[in-house]
């Protein structure tokens, strides 16, 4: 069993609350849910209204599987034109680690 995850730091355009904050996170979460297996939560930055974290993470039998899911997060995250990808980290573990 192979463990993925990875953390966006994201940069986002013109919001001036966290509200605003969250109705731009609230869709590209649900799309990463629904297009890809992984899970998705915000995971850092909570109190800053222009910048966010997004963390995913994905079990499954085999490695190749792992990276190209988390590849394709990726692209996702960075093809949403109301946030700029600062920064993304990975990791890939398997159950016998």
């Amino acid at each position: 069993m192979w463990i993925g995850w990875m953390e966006f730091d994201l940069l986002l355009g013109d919001t001036r609350s966290l509200k605003e904050k969250r109705s731009v996170l609230r869709p590209i979460i649900a799309e990463l849910s629904r297009r890809t297996e992984v899970a998705a939560a915000e995971v850092g930055e909570h109190d800053l209204h222009r910048r966010a974290g997004i963390g995913v993470s994905i079990v499954a039998a085999d490695a190749t599987h792992v990276r190209d899911v988390l590849d394709h997060a990726e692209r996702l995250v960075a093809e949403r034109p109301e946030v700029t990808l600062l920064s993304v980290r990975r990791g890939l573990h398997s159950s016998d680690d």
